[in-house]
């Protein structure tokens, strides 16, 4: 069993900066992948960007947010930066043996961090 725990959420105004962090406990190692993803209210799950050694990013992520795992610590970050209105969201740390984009492959769960981006 893998335990995680976000952290960072909050309100920011557009171009502004967030950190998340989500911290794993239990059975962690460094093979396991680890991702986050965002579900915007009426809105499916939405893959934003995941690690297990080499980071990916969806489109709308890429070149404004960074995902940093530190394997020490069993804890991965997520930067966004030049945040937009359309981020806005409830942000979900997932982890898996494998990083995929669908949701639905992923095992474990945080109970999620809010981030609201005013215009």
């Amino acid at each position: 069993q893998v335990q995680l725990e976000e952290s960072g959420g909050g309100l920011v105004r557009t171009g502004g900066s967030l950190r998340l962090s989500c911290r794993a406990s239990g059975r962690t190692d460094s093979n396991l992948a680890m991702g986050w993803f965002r579900q915007a209210p009426g809105k499916p799950f939405e893959f934003v960007a995941g690690t297990r050694g080499y980071p990916y990013y969806s489109e709308s992520a890429a070149g404004r947010f960074t995902i940093a795992r530190d394997n020490a610590e069993n804890t991965v970050t997520l930067q966004m930066d030049s945040l937009r209105p359309e981020d806005t969201a409830v942000y979900y740390c997932a982890a898996d043996g494998r990083i995929t984009t669908d949701s639905k492959t992923y095992t474990y769960w945080g109970q999620g961090t809010r981030v609201s981006v005013s215009s």
